[in-house]
This record gives structure tokens, sequence and C-alpha cells, in this order.
């Protein structure tokens, strides 16, 4: 059994194939602007049994899912827009597709206001993932930072400054800390700050937002850019703002060149490094 979506440019695509007992359900999905909205989760939940069926939405909006036979609940959410739902019967063999859904930006997500909101340190985290001899990851943090986030009136002149004792980094291995600390790799003596700034924030999407800033890590000015979504606010001892971030660095970049060897040319440690930041900073503090 077969069926044919749709391209971008209208035409149709390569048939799409599924076993007998299953249907097709397809939507394409966009932002309030008319755009593509890539990363919406269309979730479908049959209405008589425990089965569920999950589709993510590709760089064009569509999001396609392969299902058993029967009624089912079609929940489509994406961060910083409302739900849509929606009831689809899947046939056997048979393509159902949904059209071009809009999904609009949920207003009971306010933005912060302007002004001056600083990270709480005891409800903030910087952690990074990095690949050991291509088998596994070791994941890490640092423990000491401090930072700001101030606001502009209008939320794409806000800017970000954010300050990291590199010493504080811990990876849960003291022998492997050291080395960290070394020479080899952030030579915490003669560059003892990690320093991060932005002045420049775009918005993407809904909760998604683009951050560009300059990294300065041993000693190396780099451009960055994360990939941030938006949490919200919320009133618990102030007023506070939730966000997370990250970004993929390459630490050749910043001149941390260390490296070894395994046989066959396999390297010990891997040279791209992910960074994440899950933010909490309150307002005025």
């Amino acid at each position: 059994m077969f069926s044919r979506l749709r391209r971008r440019d209208g035409r149709q695509g390569e048939p799409v194939t599924f076993a007998a007992g299953a249907g097709l359900v397809s939507a394409r999905l966009r932002d309030e602007t008319g755009n593509p909205l890539a990363g919406a989760e269309m979730v479908l939940r049959h209405r008589r049994s425990p089965r569920v069926f999950r589709a993510v939405s590709d760089d064009y909006g569509l999001a396609v899912v392969t299902a058993a036979t029967g009624t089912y609940q079609v929940t489509i959410t994406a961060g910083g827009y409302r739900e849509l739902t929606h009831t689809v019967d899947v046939a056997s063999g048979d393509h159902t597709s949904l059209g071009d859904l809009e999904l609009h930006p949920d207003a009971s997500v306010r933005l912060p206001g302007a002004g001056r909101w600083v990270i709480d340190p005891d409800h903030t985290s910087i952690r990074f993932v990095a690949r050991h001899i291509g088998l596994s990851r070791v994941h890490g943090r640092f423990t000491r930072f401090h930072g700001s986030i101030t606001v502009g009136e209008r939320i794409e002149n806000s800017s970000i400054e954010v300050v990291i004792d590199a010493a504080s980094i811990d990876t849960a291995a003291e022998k492997r800390d050291e080395h960290l600390r070394s020479p080899d790799f952030l030579d915490v003596e003669r560059f003892p700050k990690i320093h991060f700034f932005s002045d420049r924030a775009q918005r993407v999407a809904g909760d998604r937002w683009q951050i560009d800033g300059t990294l300065n890590l041993r000693g190396a000015s780099r451009g960055v850019r994360l990939d941030a979504s938006y949490l919200g606010l919320r009133s618990w001892n102030g007023e506070r703002l939730g966000a997370v971030a990250k970004a993929e660095l390459h630490r050749e970049d910043f001149t941390i060149n260390w490296q070894q060897t395994l046989a066959k040319g396999l390297v010990v440690v891997g040279s791209t490094v992910e960074l994440r930041f899950d933010v909490q900073a309150v307002r005025g503090a």
C-alpha cells in the first residue's frame, strides 16, 4: 500500500509505503505569520486503547505519522503556541491529510518587563557534554558563576552577561577535572574567567529565540549562537523568568588543541562540546 505526500512546491512527492492495517496522517503546520513551523509535535491517542503515535514537524512544517486503524484524538503542540486538537479516523491503506494548520501564540506566556534581572545561581545550571573515545558522553558542569539579563523596552534590544569561574569545572572525576583545569584545556591559572556577552536577540517562532553573542574562553573570543526557549514568568521569592539555551562549540576555535588518539586514529576527546544553560533570573535582585 502507498500514498503520496505533496512537496513544498505543491507537486507530488515520492510514494510513502505503510503496512496493511495502518494508515497515514499528515498536517502542514504554520506559525501566525504563515511560515512553516518546525519542531511542533503531533500526537495521536487512540479513543479505545492505550495506543499513542507521535511525529515532529520538519523544516517545512510537515508532520507525518503512520498509525493503526481506528479513531484518534489529535493534539498539536509547540512551545509558545496554543494547543490545537482534532479528531481523525485512520483507515487501512488511506492517507488522511489535516491540511494547513495555523498555530496561534499563547497570550498567557508573558514576556519579561524592562529592567535588570539577576541570574539565581541556586536555581541555574551551566552544563556541557563531550564525546569520549567515540563510545560515551562525559557530562560536566560549572558550579560558580554569576550574570544578569538587562531587558530592553524592545525585547530584541536586551543584553545578557555571564561570567564563569573556570576552575569550578566538575565532571565528578577528580583526576579528569585536574586535567581539564591544566594548560592542556582551560588553563585556569592564566585564564580564570569564562565570559559571555550578547546584545542581539531575535525571535524565531513561539517561545524560540536566537541569541548571538561573544564567548571569551582561554583568551580567545569567538561568536556563539544560542538556541533558546523562553519558559515564562513565575512569582516565588520575587518575580522570576525562566529560559533554557544550548550551543555547540568547537574547542579548537578556542585553542584547546590537546588530543590523544587510540588505534586506527580514534580520538580520546571529541572536538565538539555541547553547552546548555538552564536559567532562572530574579527581577531587580
